[in-house]
């Protein structure tokens, strides 16, 4: 990506609070798009992906399981891959916004708050872990030197219509295993 292009994606975002936009829904059905994906690979079906200037500039999904690694969150790749994507013109990803699935958890709102996003878009909640509203609320802490405004309930019920069905599709399989 040049730094022509760079530049015009980071000034096409602007900073206007918390409130649901226009364009919300699509983005949601990308990172659904990506949840798919992981639940097709048999992860836990999150997505996410990082939007600069009204593009999208990376994407991800969970893949703990098959890379074995405990932080290959959603989140957490996505921000890696935005910051290759953007490398050379910006430190952090000042100006983008995050679309996902499900609630992030601590470590990954931790990533949210230090990749200084402009924004964060949820699509389900997540009561047992969710650090962005539910359990805790990190990436709005007024400890800290960053907070990001958050926009929930973005196509919920396909979001969590999503883990429903991986979870109760798990559990099935789990009862009655499948004879080689």
């Amino acid at each position: 990506m040049q730094a022509e292009e760079i530049a015009r994606l980071m000034a096409g975002s602007g900073a206007q609070g918390a409130g649901e936009r226009p364009e919300d829904e699509g983005f949601m059905l990308e990172a659904l798009a990506e949840a798919r994906l992981a639940a097709d690979e048999g992860e836990v079906p999150v997505g996410a992906v990082v939007v600069c200037g009204g593009e999208i500039v990376a994407r991800a999904h969970n893949m703990t399981e098959g890379t074995k690694d405990p932080t290959a969150h959603a989140e957490m790749l996505a921000i890696r891959r935005a910051a290759e994507v953007l490398r050379g013109s910006v430190h952090r990803l000042t100006g983008c916004s995050m679309y996902v699935t499900l609630e992030p958890c601590a470590m990954c709102a931790g990533a949210v708050v230090n990749a200084r996003l402009e924004r964060l878009i949820i699509g389900a909640a997540d009561p047992k872990a969710g650090a962005c509203g539910s359990l805790r609320d990190i990436v709005r802490d007024e400890r800290l030197n960053h907070r990001v405004p958050v926009t929930r309930g973005v196509l919920e019920e396909e979001c969590s219509g999503v883990l429903k069905e991986f979870f109760r599709t798990r559990r099935a399989e789990k009862k009655h295993p499948k004879e080689n």
